[in-house]
């Protein structure tokens, strides 16, 4: 037996028996919601490195430890930096990051910054086939260990076969997940797969490694403290195994979603999310608290409204929004030498203002294995900037997003947990089929049954707030305010805006004063401030574009909307080929969701007064905003 860490948690039997087995165990681990998952896994990595047999020990570099988010990633490496005695230089990464470089290793000429997380993970899998393991720095890994199995489909479930095809004569691995917290089936774009989706991966690897898999159980819950907490718990079994009722899925599901929907009608009624009692409860509860959306729709009208009521509180991003922290680019500007030691790095962060919670140790540790320098202790400043240029930034140091309160989908709060659990009142699975075309009745289950066990405390529900009038603009995939007026068309009365819709080639207030502006965003501009985006002249960019818009923070410029948004801008209001497009005087009531580090040209910075390394800090955002019109014009609209 491992011994434990001091002032570790004391590991159950279970537990135990998963952290101890051989690193050429095939292992597959079957982890109810709360059973302690994330600790078993560091303490899992723990043993396999700091094993007491030298020939059992594995080095830090024979480890692969892949998960979905950087959410999950940082809490991995949290983990491990307070419980993981010998495993502090695993490296966990997204799968996502993990095929980046394993393209960037085997084909260092190819160019796939240009491609998508999907196009790339795909690339990965073909590279998997054609040998590229063997041009990995560290060689091909000893064991893996993949987290949240359950929702690999797609690209990502073909990137994980292939690599255990390719490793299976020479290789143990540890899988977790728990077919009950399947939420991700919607990303399955092949028809046939989806038919057959139930738990595709787990049999598979089930047929491929018949004869020595290992198959071990977690099931005592630690995440629930209270009853409340523990109102769902009981209906796990019957969710994961949904696939294979007698009646049918779609039945079993909607039978258990009648099930769980009713246990949610009996906790705790906060009332309408307006009401001053709901508002004060959310500002004033104690530890940390998730307002857990059924969709992205209908949590940017939770925010929105928060923001209104003045609520403070973060919208969750997208799991493959990845901005790179701000602080990089102000270290890249101040640094004009082609190497930083890390005495200097910490020295130029300690004047730049970090968001709460920023690690300057894990900072250092892991641009050291990212950008690491020809010195002893020096970071590279080219390679620096490529992980900024390359989208590559190490997962674990993304933005913490440490509000107290969060409003999120269910699949963004994957993997997570909270004090307390906020959920809008859901419908009956009727009342969805006759919103919803095409509707898995499954998929509702599984999303209602994770969104209840997210709660280590309490529970609650609140009113489902009203947003039959934001729609979808198929062509973009944007949220839209729609209007009806008297032609029986939606007239459009505002828009989502998303990452990417601020200008990031250029900087702001270029070439004016762009180390001004620079100053300006650093010193004044927070997470959940509004911003506007205000019409600067009247003639469109381009056929299919709308005119410019600057972004303004209390009525300073501090970017202009990017060529992206201009271009679905004008797609959301060509409503048909005789419409005469109004553009609106301003787009309203959006919010900073943070501030990133870009990359244009070095040109650019270089006119522009920030250095010669085109890296400079831009502003990201996030809302559905309202558009505000000049008088008159709504009416020649309609």
């Amino acid at each position: 037996m491992t011994p434990a860490p001091e002032d570790d948690p004391v590991l159950t039997t279970e537990q135990q028996a998963v952290v101890d087995r051989p690193w050429d165990t095939r292992l597959l681990v079957t982890a109810g919601a709360g059973t302690g998952k994330t600790h078993t896994l560091v303490r899992r990595m723990d043993a396999l490195v700091g094993h007491p047999d030298p020939d059992e020990a594995l080095e830090a570099s024979e480890l692969l430890v892949l998960s979905f988010s950087r959410a999950a990633v940082r809490e991995l490496r949290d983990r491990i930096a307070r419980h993981g005695e010998h495993a502090r230089r695993v490296r966990v990464q997204t799968f996502d990051s993990w095929a980046y470089s394993l393209l960037l290793q085997a084909y260092p000429d190819g160019n796939w910054s240009t491609l998508s997380f999907d196009e790339r993970i795909r690339a990965a899998t073909d590279a998997i086939g054609k040998g590229a393991l063997e041009s990995l720095e560290s060689g091909p890994p000893t064991h893996v260990i993949v987290d949240e199995v359950q929702d690999l489909v797609g690209a990502r479930r073909d990137m994980v076969e292939s690599l255990l095809d390719r490793l299976q004569d020479s290789c143990g691995f540890t899988l977790v997940g728990d077919p009950a917290q399947a939420i991700y089936d919607f990303q399955i774009e092949d028809p046939e797969e989806y038919a057959d989706r139930t738990d595709l991966f787990l049999r598979w690897v089930r047929i491929s490694y018949a004869d020595d898999l290992v198959e071990l159980r977690l099931t005592r819950n630690f995440r629930a403290v209270t009853p409340e907490a523990r109102t769902a718990l009981p209906l796990g079994p019957a969710v994961q195994g949904i696939g294979t009722a007698p009646e049918g899925a779609d039945a079993a599901a909607e039978r258990l979603h009648g099930k769980l929907r009713e246990l949610l009608l009996d906790v705790p009624d906060l009332g309408p999310l307006a009401d001053s009692f709901t508002l004060d409860s959310l500002r004033s509860f104690p530890g940390t608290c998730a307002v857990l959306c059924r969709d992205n729709r209908q949590a940017l009208v939770v925010s929105e409204l928060l923001h209104t009521q003045g609520v403070p509180h973060s919208l969750r991003r997208s799991l493959q929004d990845r901005p790179v922290p701000y602080w990089v680019a102000e270290v890249l500007r101040r640094t004009p030498a082609a190497t930083l030691a890390e005495d200097r790095l910490r020295e130029l962060l300690a004047r730049i203002p970090l968001p709460e919670g920023t690690d300057l140790d894990r900072i250092g540790r892991s641009l050291r294995v990212a950008a690491r320098g020809a010195g002893r202790g020096t970071l590279d400043v080219a390679r620096l900037r490529a992980l900024v240029v390359e989208r590559r930034f190490p997962d674990e140091l993304a933005d913490p997003e440490p509000a107290r309160l969060v409003v999120s989908t269910v699949h963004r709060s994957k993997g997570l947990e909270f004090d307390r659990v906020v959920l809008p009142a859901p419908p009956t699975v009727a009342e969805l089929r006759r919103r919803t075309d095409d509707l898995d009745v499954p998929a509702e289950a599984r999303a209602l049954y994770v969104a209840m066990t997210r709660a280590r405390e309490d529970l609650y529900r609140i009113a489902a707030p009203d947003t039959v009038t934001v729609l979808r603009h198929k062509p973009t995939g944007r949220w839209y305010r729609g209007v009806p007026n008297p032609s029986h068309r939606w007239r459009r009365d505002g828009v989502e805006v998303r990452a990417g819709d601020v200008e990031s080639l250029e900087p702001a207030d270029a070439p004016t004063d762009a180390p001004g502006a620079q100053a300006y965003l650093l010193d004044r501009v927070r997470p959940g401030d509004a911003v506007t985006f205000r019409l600067r002249d009247t003639l469109p960019m381009g056929p299919a574009q709308s005119p410019r818009y600057a972004l303004l923070h209390e009525g300073r410029e501090i970017g202009d909307a990017s060529e992206s948004f201009r271009s679905q801008l004008h797609s959301v209001l060509k409503v048909g080929p005789t419409w005469e497009i109004r553009w609106p005087e301003e787009i309203a009531g959006l919010r900073i969701d943070c501030l990133e580090s870009v990359a244009g040209s070095p040109a650019a910075g270089t006119n522009a007064g920030l250095g010669d390394h085109g890296v400079w800090i831009a502003p990201r955002i996030s809302g559905i905003g309202r558009f505000r019109r000049a008088a008159g014009t709504e009416e020649e609209q309609e």
